[in-house]
């Protein structure tokens, strides 16, 4: 068995705690592996991470807080890797407690006694400026490729593909301005939204962001996408949940100084070279596996926090 062992080394709690674990492991005859979850903030942080450690593992064990979570979920996301958190953060959604110590947990879950939550996460496709749509309508497609023909774009890169667990964040961008932006849903016009952003986010980060903009708080065994508008200039603004084979379909207006977004997933800034054009937000195909050790529920949780 080998395991991977990912540390908020700016936490002396999840420090301590990793140090305990390691013994732990060692004295099991478990080869492990420890990464700093400082390394894993960037693509390219995390690409060095999995040259570097491989990416056969039969569990990795996350000690910090959600923060944490969502960086060993973002590098393991191409794996069907089970993540046990154990949190020694501030609200801790989707870690196990730490009540016990960090070993009892990690005992429970290399005794097969933990128990699997599939977690719907997101995939992202973007569209910028210039490159080609495949999910565009004959129209649009006819256009792009008239304009191929005759020399006027010559740019054949397709669509970037993102990862998140919680959310895809579409906020105002360094001018400040609101920007306006166009919501379909699986091929249906929804509405249009003029304001500071949009937030689309799953069951899971129906707890983050989405919730501070106004949106529902959602069971996390839910496989929808759960879209919720930020500060929009209008009075009869919701949040919408969708079912979970859709796919929710956003336009930036044409005119540019109105389309200087900027994007998140997770709370990590993608940067692109020209100007986005559009994106496709769809549940993911492969869930992340969290692992649940006992204790207090998801509505125990949140009656703690939130009400």
């Amino acid at each position: 068995m080998r395991i991977l062992v990912i540390r908020n080394n700016s936490n002396p709690k999840a420090i301590d705690a990793s140090a305990l674990l390691n013994a732990y492991l060692s004295s099991q005859g478990v080869d492990w592996v420890c990464v700093d979850a400082g390394s894993l903030e960037s693509v390219s942080g995390r690409e060095s991470v999995r040259r570097t450690c491989g990416t056969s593992f039969d569990l990795a064990v996350a000690l910090g807080g959600d923060g944490t979570m969502l960086r060993t979920a973002h590098l393991l996301a191409p794996d069907d890797v089970p993540i046990l958190g154990v949190n020694f953060g501030n609200l801790g959604f989707l870690s196990n407690a730490n009540d016990n110590g960090v070993i009892a947990p990690v005992a429970a879950a290399l005794a097969g006694e933990a128990a699997v939550e599939c977690r719907a996460n997101l995939r992202i496709d973007v569209v910028c400026e210039g490159c080609v749509d495949p999910w565009a309508d004959e129209a649009t497609g006819a256009a792009d490729a008239a304009a191929d023909a005759d020399g006027s774009d010559d740019d054949e890169k397709g669509p970037q593909e993102f990862f998140a667990l919680n959310e895809l964040a579409l906020t105002r961008g360094a001018n400040g301005r609101i920007i306006d932006i166009e919501l379909g849903i699986s091929g249906s016009h929804v509405m249009d939204v003029r304001g500071d952003g949009l937030v689309v986010s799953t069951a899971t980060g129906s707890t983050a962001y989405a919730l501070s903009a106004g949106g529902p708080l959602v069971a996390p065994g839910f496989q929808g996408l759960v879209v919720v508008p930020v500060a929009p200039h209008s009075l009869c603004s919701r949040a919408i949940v969708t079912a979970a084979g859709d796919v929710v379909e956003i336009g930036l207006d044409e005119d540019g100084v109105y389309r200087k977004a900027t994007l998140f997933v997770d709370g990590e800034m993608l940067s692109f070279d020209r100007l986005v054009r559009r994106i496709y937000v769809r549940k993911g195909d492969r869930p992340t596996r969290l692992l649940r050790v006992g204790g207090k529920t998801f509505y125990d949780r949140a009656s703690e926090v939130f009400f």
